[in-house]
């Protein structure tokens, strides 16, 4: 199919590069001339594992990025709105989504042929049906449902693997207006084999997405007030209790030969500095905001926030167990992003860990694999040196903060070995084997 992506972000870049490496005809539209010049010489604006590999093989292929919204939308047969929905303290911010609609819906006053619009964007229940075929029948004078299609298509992906996931789907979420919207949606994916398909409505399609980021949000800061009542009882180790957790066979199931399979969703009930990103914390404060609108309050929502936003506090913590006083302590921290595999520093636990230790007068030096430039711009400089090798942060300081867990960071054990004296390893994501170190402190422990 011919289809232009409008919005060529993080969710909309990927989408494109995907469904182009699955043969369709794709325009990816940004307003951003700059962005849109890198993408038609091969070059991502974001770091992705695969992702700058698919763009130069499909780029001037099967895949093109112009500036041009209206005559994308004229020249292709589907178009996905793939554009930012942040969340402004109260609600989500929709003005790139109206006028994204507005946009396509003026394209689409002069074309006689069908079209289909579908939504990928995260929007609260109703925003498909309420905001956007409204401004789609207005700037048109059409009727949705009859001269033109519109859908719902959430988005599943989890950085640092979101090629792989948008290739190889757990599922696919089809929500829509009408039968037709529904099967021009399903040309879509032909190319999509043995994947299961949800067809539904739009309000359910974009419930489904809310949902399954509030769940394994919950999931992640359960694990951590679980952690943090175990530091405080005293002589519990939080890993061991999780691991006791994950061998209940609902959760690690075993084959009739015996073997046991630990499933990925194990992960999310793991205690640690807290979860980022552009997804988890936006969209679970989304739902309680929308919830508050209907006159339904989140509560376990609520609760999950919170943990999240005062778990950074317990690595401060930690660390001032041993440094009361963090003046001129030397700490190394080692990992920005919010999770390995991006260089997304959105919501980051590292964020406010590395704030209030430079408040606290301590001298930081910083690494991560990917996310350096990113995060200088988002910290700055102050008593802060940023690192480009693992060895060098980790020298000649009195702690080493672990944050995100990068593969790189399995060394650490060994690197320790030629430290002398050993300095304190804090370890944020409970990621190493506290008998490797002489001085060993984490969350849960």
């Amino acid at each position: 199919m011919k289809i232009s992506i409008i919005g060529s972000g993080y969710v909309g870049l990927v989408t494109g590069v995907c469904l182009a490496e699955k043969g369709h005809s794709i325009i990816c539209v940004d307003a951003d001339h700059e962005k849109v010049a890198n993408i038609n010489q091969g070059v991502p604006p974001i770091y992705e594992q695969g992702l700058k590999e698919l763009l130069k093989k499909n780029i001037h292929v099967n895949l093109r990025a112009t500036a041009d919204l209206r005559q994308a939308v004229i020249d292709t047969e589907v178009s996905l709105i793939t554009v930012g929905t942040p969340f402004d303290g109260e609600q989500i911010d929709l003005a790139q989504i109206k006028e994204a609609s507005h946009q396509i819906g003026e394209a689409l006053r002069d074309k006689k042929s069908y079209h289909l619009v579908v939504v990928k964007s995260t929007i609260v229940p109703g925003t498909t049906d309420d905001v956007v075929v409204p401004i789609l029948e207005k700037t048109t004078r059409k009727k949705a449902g009859y001269d033109f299609g519109v859908g719902m298509n959430p988005e599943f992906l989890r950085e640092g693997v979101a090629v792989e996931d948008f290739m190889t789907p757990d599922r696919i979420v089809l929500g829509a207006i009408d039968p037709k919207s529904l099967d021009w949606m399903e040309k879509i994916y032909q190319g999509f084999e043995n994947v299961d398909k949800v067809r539904t409505n739009n309000r359910t399609a974009e419930m489904i997405k809310y949902t399954a980021n509030s769940l394994l949000a919950t999931m992640i800061s359960f694990s951590n007030e679980i952690a943090n009542l175990s530091a405080a009882i005293g002589d519990i180790d939080v890993t061991e209790v999780m691991q006791g957790v994950h061998l209940d066979k609902r959760l690690s199931p075993i084959f009739e030969n015996g073997k046991r399979i630990m499933p990925p969703i194990i992960e999310f009930l793991k205690a640690g500095c807290g979860f980022g990103g552009s997804c988890f914390p936006k969209d679970v404060k989304a739902l309680i905001a929308h919830g508050k609108q209907v006159g339904k309050p989140m509560k376990i929502l609520e609760a999950v926030i919170e943990v999240n936003q005062k778990q950074p506090r317990a690595i401060v913590s930690l660390i001032k167990k041993y440094f009361p006083d963090l003046k001129k302590i030397r700490i190394a921290v080692l990992g920005l992003a919010f999770k390995p595999g991006t260089d997304d520093m959105r919501e980051s636990p590292a964020i406010p860990i590395v704030r209030n230790l430079s408040e606290q007068g301590a001298v930081i030096k910083a690494y991560d694999p990917v996310a350096l430039n990113a995060a200088q711009k988002v910290l700055g400089n102050n008593n802060i040196t940023y690192c480009r090798n693992l060895s060098q942060t980790i020298e000649d300081v009195d702690v080493v903060v672990l944050l995100t867990c990068w593969e790189e960071f399995q060394q650490i054990p060994k690197l320790f070995d030629n430290l002398k004296p050993q300095p304190l390893l804090v370890d944020g994501r409970r990621m190493l084997d506290k008998s490797s170190f002489s001085r060993y402190d984490g969350i849960g422990l």
